[in-house]
């Protein structure tokens, strides 16, 4: 089982929830697909694009589970990232936890990236 991730604001993931599906953040809507990023490629994700955002919360979806819609496409760095071109329904996620930030100023993936 391949577990992939999303990160996702909390303001974002309660409109989601009032909905019932999440269609994605600005930029992914704009994109035209979810951007979602292996265990391998979340840190620097979260360095990337989220750094000090302490509003963060980690979605973990196995990879299989959403079919056909994920394509696995050549992005940063030359790497292959998941992308989900469907929005993503909540009975797909595995789970959902918040993401703190350490003492370091940096998102802490210690006790829940598994």
């Amino acid at each position: 089982m391949t577990r992939i991730y999303k990160l996702v604001s909390r303001a974002d993931w309660k409109a989601a929830e009032a909905s019932g599906v999440f269609n994605g953040a600005a930029i992914d809507i704009a994109d035209g697909f979810i951007h979602l990023s292996t265990a391998e490629q979340v840190k620097e994700t979260a360095t990337k694009y989220f750094a000090g955002r302490t509003d963060l919360l980690l979605v973990a979806v196995d990879a299989a589970a959403l079919g056909e819609a994920l394509k696995w496409e050549i992005s940063r760095g030359g790497a292959l990232f998941p992308h989900l071109y469907a929005p993503l329904p909540f009975e797909k996620i595995a789970r959902v936890d918040p993401l703190p930030l350490g003492g370091d100023g940096r998102h802490d993936f210690s006790s829940i990236l598994r």
